[in-house]
């Protein structure tokens, strides 16, 4: 049998037991419950430092020029030179 052929009967078995209701595969296996999520504690790290607006993103791309935006900035794109 060949490739398309299996592909084709399974597709048709597929159709008949759609048409058939689906009552002929055996039920499914119910899924065990989720476990409630733990609590975590906090991190109690200190946030971020503001990074400063002279310093130059930097983020490279695949040409090799960097990116000349400030540290950190809000646009999606990179400005390159």
């Amino acid at each position: 049998m060949s490739k398309e052929a299996a592909l084709r009967a399974m597709r048709e078995a597929a159709y008949a037991e759609r048409q058939a209701g689906g009552k002929a595969t055996a039920p499914k296996a119910a899924r065990p419950a989720a476990a409630a999520p733990a609590k975590k504690k906090q991190a109690t790290t200190p946030a971020a430092p503001t990074p400063s607006t002279d310093e130059l993103c930097g983020h490279r791309s695949m040409n090799g020029r960097s990116c000349t935006r400030e540290q950190g900035h809000a646009a999606k794109s990179h400005r390159y030179s």
